[in-house]
């Protein structure tokens, strides 16, 4: 499998690892708010590429996601709701796993929030500063020296100087070395006030902090991700997803930690990013109202629908979200339903036809070039492609199948659509409607058409539409 990493600029193999799990990490949520279309576009990509790794290829994966629950934002969330940012973060947390339950994504081995992880925190920062790659500032806190680290930048491309210039997420401090030093380790701006027995607390600023070998105080943003995946997988693992605008400088202080401390390299083999998500050409904000959350849009479209909208678009490409594009991506996905429910039609009216061999060859051929796609950088575009050839080809002859040709098209269809967590239920046609349908077809042998003609509409209303076929009234849910 050919997977673009980002490290190198080029596609690389991933292989399955002998006699352990492929180990996988992806960046989640800070969780002050809400998660978004965004969250959804980028853990949804995720979610189908190690479905798709687990079930399809059969491969042993572990699949870690972290959750940042200390953070700035939440505390500042925290003072906006007069609420305590534990609070705050616990809230946003299972708020957020709800909405991954919702969307389906189901293929994430272990959620590790960053409070958790302390100890392997102060364990991290404390051999940067052994190894004078990390320095302290008095009253501010730990920070990363990245001219200790030659290389850093070589994930987004950039040098340590054009790093000077960075805005995002970078921590401020007049008494830093390097304007691109980032903190590891943060002190309280008031001093806490506790007792000796306890080992975290809110100082009067509202700010966690944690007793500790280097002072009472909270981590940084990065030093979290590289001291949760040291826990689980080592110092070295196989792939780090996340979004694009993580790479920098989220991506690039996580290679620089880890790096710098055991000494080895790469921190991953493989980085694999998913692209920018806009609205209406424009990104997403409160200020401009075009802030969508996932539960919001889960109120308005199945999950599926949405997995399917974005499975359209490769996942390294840009996205523009509309309801349009939703629209269209709905009509996509019920071509491909209503052909699935046509064949089981087909299996259910018709099976004294003599079988060919063409049903299993085509269906063999659309499993090689669906995986074909998927196993070149996963490209879901691509793949959906080859479902839509290959029921195009079958769109006149369909009512000429055998039970067990239909029975066999259907089956491969289903399992590729399922390879991308994507799953179609047969409704059960209400009795009245069947009713009404078989009224209308003796409405039509006795060439009474106004009469049939109204009957159809009378099931267009009730949320039904009709077919007629050589093999008899095809009736579907609209």
């Amino acid at each position: 499998m050919q997977i673009h990493n980002t490290l190198s600029g080029k596609k690389d193999a991933l292989d399955e690892p002998k006699g352990r799990p492929l180990r996988i990490f992806v960046c989640g949520p800070t969780v002050y708010d809400y998660a978004h279309i965004g969250h959804a576009r980028t853990y949804l990509a995720y979610d189908t590429f190690v479905r798709y790794l687990k079930n399809s290829k059969g491969w042993d994966v572990f699949y870690l996601q972290n959750i940042t629950d200390v953070d700035d934002k939440i505390i500042a969330r925290a003072k906006e709701r007069g609420e305590t940012p534990e609070a705050v973060a616990s809230f946003f947390k299972n708020s957020y796993l709800e909405d991954m339950r919702a969307l389906r994504i189901e293929s994430v081995n272990h959620y590790a929030p960053a409070s958790e992880f302390i100890p392997e925190i102060i364990k991290q920062v404390r051999t940067l500063m052994k190894k004078g790659i990390a320095y302290e500032i008095e009253t501010d806190g730990i920070y990363f020296d990245i001219t200790k680290f030659p290389s850093y930048g070589k994930l987004s491309r950039r040098t340590a100087l054009q790093a000077e210039d960075a805005v995002s997420r970078i921590d401020e401090s007049v008494a830093k070395r390097n304007r691109g030093d980032f903190a590891l380790w943060k002190f309280p701006k008031t001093p806490p006030v506790t007792d000796e027995s306890s080992n975290f607390t809110l100082t009067e600023d509202g700010e966690p902090a944690w007793r500790t070998e280097l002072g009472w105080g909270r981590p940084g943003w990065h030093i979290e991700d590289t001291a949760i995946t040291e826990h689980y997988f080592g110092p070295q693992y196989d792939l780090h997803g996340g979004a694009l605008e993580l790479k920098f400088p989220h991506h690039e202080a996580e290679i620089a930690q880890q790096e710098a401390a055991s000494g080895k390299e790469p921190l991953v083999r493989i980085w694999m990013h998913t692209g920018l998500l806009t609205i209406g050409g424009k990104k997403m904000s409160k200020s401009l109202g075009n802030f969508i959350t996932v539960r919001d849009a889960i109120k308005k479209y199945p999950p599926d629908l949405l997995r399917w909208f974005f499975l359209g678009f490769h996942y390294r490409s840009p996205i523009d979200y509309s309801e349009e594009s939703i629209e269209e991506a709905h009509t996509t996905l019920e071509k491909l339903r209503l052909f699935s429910e046509k064949l089981a039609f087909v299996g259910e009216k018709n099976g004294g036809r003599k079988e060919t061999s063409s049903v299993s060859q085509d269906t063999a051929r659309l499993t090689r070039r669906f995986e074909e796609a998927l196993e070149d950088d996963f490209n879901t575009p691509v793949a959906i492609a080859h479902l839509f050839k290959l029921t195009a080809e079958y769109q006149e002859g369909l009512w000429t199948l055998s039970y067990k040709e239909a029975e066999a098209l259907r089956n491969g269809l289903l399992e590729l659509l399922s390879a991308l967590g994507i799953s179609f239920t047969s409704p059960s046609i209400p009795e009245n409607v069947r009713k009404i349908a078989a009224e209308r077809d003796l409405s039509r042998d006795h060439k009474q058409f106004t009469h049939a003609d109204a009957l159809r509409d009378e099931i267009r209303v009730l949320g039904y539409s009709l077919e007629d076929t050589p093999l008899g009234t095809f009736i579907y849910k609209l």
